[in-house]
């Protein structure tokens, strides 16, 4: 290679701002719920900050979780339990210029975990944003929710670190949720 040749980083090698081209009005799935879905309906507002606290204004979240009777909409999803039709357990939102996005769903219902026990209520996210060259996976449990004190994944967690987890309750079916990319604050982020 000639030494004044330089090279240059494509955009195949960064998962962001690209994709925030997708998040149309037609891409985005704000909503997960029906007036005929099942279960205790909630809004959760998602925030995206960067390791200095400023919001990412050009994040996407994605969040996939069990309907109010703990079953996830999928073939891989044996339990013996009915899927809701009135349910999308997927949704997909880019954030605004605050680094917030907010999505209408339910209270997942718990779903055993790999060792039979049942987890806490949690939902699945997925976090893209520029500089990030994979997607940041992690969950959303509720604080105050008993079963949280006994769910086999976040008793990995070290306890320390289990508060970024926790959506806040910031009214009635309201929760927030903070995700702190990097720094002091930073969500745990899971290796899956």
């Amino acid at each position: 290679m000639n030494p004044e040749t330089k090279i240059s980083p494509t955009a195949s090698q960064t998962v962001g701002p690209f994709f925030h081209l997708g998040c149309t009005e037609r891409s985005s799935i704000a909503s997960l719920v029906t007036p005929e879905t099942k279960g205790e309906r909630i809004r959760i507002t998602c925030r995206v900050l960067d390791g200095n606290g400023e919001p990412v204004s050009d994040a996407m979240i994605e969040i996939w979780q069990t309907n109010a009777q703990g079953k996830y909409d999928h073939p891989d999803d044996k339990q013996d339990k009915l899927i809701d039709p009135a349910f999308r357990g997927f949704g997909r939102q880019a954030t605004d210029e605050t680094g917030i996005c907010t999505f209408e769903t339910i209270k997942p219902g718990r779903v055993p975990g790999n060792d039979g026990s049942l987890q806490a209520a949690h939902i699945n996210i997925s976090v893209f944003a520029r500089g990030v060259m994979q997607r940041l996976a992690t969950r959303i449990y509720f604080a105050g929710d008993p079963a949280i004190v006994n769910d086999p994944v976040l008793g990995l967690v070290p306890e320390d670190r289990r508060h970024t987890l926790l959506a806040q309750r910031s009214g009635a079916g309201e929760w927030s949720f903070d995700i702190h990319l990097c720094g002091e604050n930073e969500t745990v982020f899971f290796d899956v």
